[in-house]
């Protein structure tokens, strides 16, 4: 049996990895899950310098999910580059490195410092919704995500994963924008712009008023926006949003996704994403499928 995927020539063992900001850089999760049985593991967002991240409270419980506006807290490039690096690389696992920043000059410091380290591809995070900066318009307007994703592929070692934004009008159009600039990859859905209030001391439950909503409520939103974005380009298709089954995984490898990432669940069950591998290879053998490629865009009608 098959389970090997390749994205932008990067070959994975399976097409599992974890979502960003879900699974820290490894080494927290590494003592309830193998990290050898991902196909990949993404970091949380790692920027130029450290960052303290959004005042508390900064994250809640909502109906079918949570909603978090952590503000990517983050140590910086080069406490990254000695510690959680060098702690990934003992593990037989792709590494990609989540990218984040405020300003296009934030991501070109980090894809350039980068560049010489021995990660496998890194995910670029121009669609987090509760960071208070105007950046956040890049993921939201297809003209500068072509520009971006352009600036970055002209410096980056490494292929380059653009992670889109579903707060848009229409997908595909920032998905091809990325697509014109030379990403290698999308990754998709980032969460949803969300709001809660407590109505009983009449204050907004999280100190950014708003935050992004994940989990199991926004994985029909995922799987449609995963469809559309696959038959509207050419590269490989990495999908997320509300994965906490196998199953869950599967709906999006047939809506045409090449690999699937986990994430909310992550916290309420840490080996979820071992679960999902398992689970898909059961799946495989029940049906008779020799090979992962034939579920991946399978979707009948």
């Amino acid at each position: 049996m098959n389970m090997k995927v390749n994205i932008a020539g990067v070959e994975w063992k399976n097409p599992v990895t974890v979502a960003s900001g879900t699974f820290g850089s490894g080494e927290e999760f590494s003592e309830f899950v193998d990290l050898n049985r991902l196909g990949a593991v993404t970091t949380k967002g790692v920027a130029n310098v450290p960052w303290p991240g959004n005042p508390t409270p900064r994250v809640a419980e909502v109906y079918g999910g949570m909603m978090n506006a952590i503000g990517l807290q983050n140590p910086g490039i080069e406490l990254f580059c000695q510690r959680d690096i060098p702690f990934l690389k003992q593990f037989d696992t792709r590494i990609i490195v989540n990218v984040c920043g405020h300003a296009p000059e934030e991501y070109l410091a980090v894809v350039e410092r980068l560049a010489e380290e021995p990660i496998d591809m890194m995910e670029i995070n121009i669609s987090c919704p509760n960071v208070n900066a105007g950046f956040l318009a890049f993921g939201q307007d297809a003209k500068h995500v072509e520009e971006l994703t352009g600036q970055i592929r002209k410096l980056a070692k490494q292929p380059v994963i653009m992670k889109l934004t579903p707060n848009v009008t229409d997908i595909t159009e920032i998905a091809k924008a990325a697509e014109a600039g030379g990403a290698d990859a999308v990754s998709l859905i980032n969460t949803l712009t969300g709001m809660k209030i407590d109505i009983h001391s009449r204050t907004f439950a999280l100190a950014n008023k708003t935050g992004g909503v994940s989990g199991p409520a926004i994985h029909p939103i995922a799987v449609r926006m995963v469809y559309q974005t696959a038959q509207a380009v050419k590269i490989p298709v990495i999908g997320m949003g509300g994965i906490a089954t196998a199953e869950d995984a599967i709906e999006m490898l047939l809506a045409g996704a090449t690999a699937v990432s986990v994430g909310t669940a992550n916290f309420s069950d840490p080996k979820t994403a071992e679960k999902v591998v398992k689970g898909i290879e059961e799946y495989m053998e029940q049906y008779g499928i020799e090979d992962i490629h034939d579920l991946i865009g399978g979707v009948r009608g």
